[in-house]
């Protein structure tokens, strides 16, 4: 029996997101919490941000220490021997007996009982299922098999497993907890650097609970994972360590669709977007504008939509260059930045009008700092990438926008407001214009945009809109790596007609029919035609109504196409 442990990989999922430090041989994720303002800011701004006292706790947890290790299943010795298992894995002889070597090996130890149990609790190996005994017989305490379906081909059955792994461990206070798959002989080299990489992100992720705004928090016990059977070395250090990074993105991201729009006002999002520059300053460079100099630029669409609260704007601009190289690729992403929607003078009324969860309206500039976050930490080179976010609350005030009223972007097109609460298209297009001012090659924006979006492919996919057939294939490659669901749906220009204004350039809605397309076809007004642009309407996927929580949608996919462009310009 061989027990070789060559790599050791530390997460840490605390309160807001992680940062890298290289300790010895073994590989930590360091925390910084999400936090009320430390710097100054306008007075009103900073009586905004404890408005109702409320503050987000520093929240300590538990490191997760990933290894890789080539050992016999049945010495393993821990808490739970974690089996991933296809239906196919569950084939029985003559003797109902498994053909699978790993699970056979296994139920020899126990008796038998394995096969008893996952027939009497009807355990076929789909997907979401799961059952776990506690047994005497092998090292370790528990064993436990859980469904990948019938032949996984996608991320998310291998996420699901990390997440099904850390769940097991919450419900009986396991400390340590080992992961092999029933079938992995044939994998490729690089389908278990995949399936290694998918199963760290789903456990990280699964083992995070936002409890900043709880009075009392349970603990986790879950110290360490072992992954057998998927090789050693540094390829799969490297995939663990890539795993870390984006996880911390996406959990940062979390924690700020979260937060309570009391907490999270634009200038405390700014804050958040600054401290992301100080922490990776190798690396990154941040420009914030107040209201003033987005004046001075003409961004009278975003103002307008901000001109009712009493927090004012932020405009959020941070800039990643490579440590070293040239940069021959440059990109901007940008994220819709609404903290608070409540419609405006169209205030949001009536059953399924989700006022009181307008605080994920800015979901798409958690995305854009997520992965703002991950790259300062993955660090690529030959690659320039703008982060931008028109941040503001759409309230409702003396001051405030009216329907009726017209609004002048900074690329001096007019825009007539028949409905106040189709704001982000109005923040967005000045967003659009300043990014296509950095001289970009390609942008994508990322929004919480419409209903019309989720009517028409629901909760878990995110509609994408874009001229480009080959930028299309380039973030299309990337979701397939990061598991999340896009759809393309078309850019009908005869629908335009809808958006025709007898006063000005534009309307800022037209029709019921077709509102998703015409809110992208809206943004396209405010784009370079010699710019490659994608706009994805992520409504539907921000949020998850079964846990009542953020998702992190989009970061994991905006990751890997940057790299992909990176690898490229390399």
């Amino acid at each position: 029996m061989a027990a070789i442990a060559t790599i050791f990989v530390s997460f840490t999922t605390t309160s807001s997101s992680l940062f890298l430090t290289r300790l010895t041989s073994r590989l930590h994720f360091a925390a910084f919490p999400l936090r009320s303002p430390t710097r100054k800011l306008m007075s009103h701004t900073l009586a905004r941000a404890t408005l109702g006292l409320t503050h987000p706790s520093n929240i300590e947890t538990p490191k997760i220490s990933f290894g890789a290790k080539d050992v016999d299943v049945t010495e393993w010795k821990g808490d739970i021997l974690a089996v991933g298992v296809t239906e196919k894995d569950l084939a029985r002889d003559a003797n109902s007996k498994f053909e699978n070597v790993i699970l056979s090996k296994i139920d020899s130890k126990l008796g038998g009982l394995l096969a008893e149990a996952s027939s009497e609790e009807d355990f076929s190996g789909k997907v979401g299922q799961s059952t776990v005994l506690r047994i005497t017989g092998l090292g370790s305490k528990r064993v436990g098999l859980i469904g990948l379906g019938q032949s996984p081909s996608t991320p998310s059955p291998f996420k699901g497993l990390g997440e099904a792994v850390v769940e097991a461990a919450k419900s009986s206070q396991a400390s340590s907890v080992a992961v092999v798959l029933a079938s992995s002989e044939g994998l490729s080299a690089q389908s278990k650097l995949s399936t290694a990489y998918a199963i760290a992100s789903g456990a990280v992720l699964g083992l995070f609970e936002d409890n900043r705004y709880k009075s009392e928090a349970k603990k986790s016990t879950l110290r360490s994972i072992d992954i057998i059977g998927f090789g050693m070395g540094p390829e799969l250090e490297k995939k663990l360590k890539y795993a870390g990074d984006v996880s911390s993105g996406i959990i940062f991201g979390r924690e700020l669709v979260n937060s309570p729009a009391n907490v999270l006002t634009p200038g405390v999002l700014a804050e958040e977007a600054a401290k992301i520059a100080s922490t990776y300053s190798d690396v990154f460079t941040a420009k914030i504008l107040n209201a003033e100099q987005c004046a001075e630029l003409k961004m009278g669409s975003y103002l307008g939509v901000a001109a009712a609260s009493e927090n004012p704007p932020h405009f959020i601009h941070l800039c990643y260059k490579p440590l070293s190289g040239p940069v021959n690729v440059k990109l901007a992403l940008v994220g819709k930045g609404l903290t608070f929607d409540s419609g405006g003078y169209n205030i949001k009324t009536g059953p399924g009008c989700s006022i009181e969860l307008m605080k994920f309206d800015m979901g798409g500039s958690a995305a854009v700092l997520g992965t703002a976050k991950a790259l300062g930490q993955i660090k690529p080179l030959g690659v320039e990438v703008h982060f931008i976010v028109a941040a503001c609350e759409n309230m409702i005030s003396g001051t405030g926008m009216r329907p009726g009223d017209i609004v002048t972007a900074s690329n001096g097109k007019t825009i007539e407001v028949n409905n106040t609460d189709a704001e982000g298209r109005l923040t967005l297009a000045d967003a659009l214009v300043y990014a296509c001012n950095q001289g970009v090659e390609k942008i994508i924006d990322l929004a919480t945009l419409t209903g019309a979006c989720v009517v028409a492919l629901g909760p878990s996919i995110a509609g994408v809109f874009t001229p480009s057939d080959d930028l299309a294939k380039e973030v299309f490659e990337a979701s397939d790596v990061s598991g999340e669901k896009l759809w393309r749906l078309p850019l009908e220009e005869s629908y335009w007609e809808t958006m025709k204004s007898g006063v000005a350039d534009m309307l800022n809605t037209g029709g019921r029919q077709g509102g998703a397309i015409v809110a992208a076809l809206f943004l396209k007004q405010f784009v370079d035609e010699k710019v490659q642009w994608m706009h994805i309407d992520m409504a539907g996927p921000v949020w998850n109504d079964k846990k009542r929580s953020a998702t992190g949608f989009g970061i994991a996919t905006l990751v890997e196409w940057v790299l992909k462009n990176a690898s490229k310009a390399n």
